[in-house]
């Protein structure tokens, strides 16, 4: 576990630099061309990555918002061989953008009914 906590913290501070620089297309782009590794993944991984990420965001210097979070949590399970989708999400009154993960179709890194919440702009 402690090699994915390191990989999940590293994989937040990553993410952070590109929100510091206000490129969001580079930390999409990053995501969308992020390839799933060919090694299957075992049982419990998906549950294991979200842990890691989690207790890696409770040591994080400053508060990780959803869109690095996501990006994290994506990338790290795709490392892992699991085909998951970050997914970024609107809702009208009162507005809010929200981004999260799913791994067939399934919220895996936060509410389970936060897909109903928000209407999906892209799933990347």
């Amino acid at each position: 576990m402690s090699l994915m906590l390191a990989r999940a913290f590293f994989q937040l501070i990553v993410f952070d630099l590109y929100l510091a620089r206000g490129t969001f297309p580079a930390l999409y782009n990053k995501v969308h061309r992020y390839k799933i590794n060919r090694k299957r993944h075992t049982e419990g991984q998906i549950e294991r990555v979200c842990r890691a990420i989690d207790i890696a965001c409770i040591w994080y210097p400053k508060r990780a918002l959803c869109l690095q979070r996501s990006a994290a949590t994506t990338c790290l399970l795709r490392s892992y061989g699991v085909p998951a989708q970050m997914v970024i999400g609107t809702q009208k009154l009162p507005f809010k953008a929200h981004a999260w993960v799913e791994v067939d179709d399934k919220v895996v890194n936060d509410k389970s009914y936060t897909s109903e919440m928000y209407v999906v702009l892209d799933r990347c």
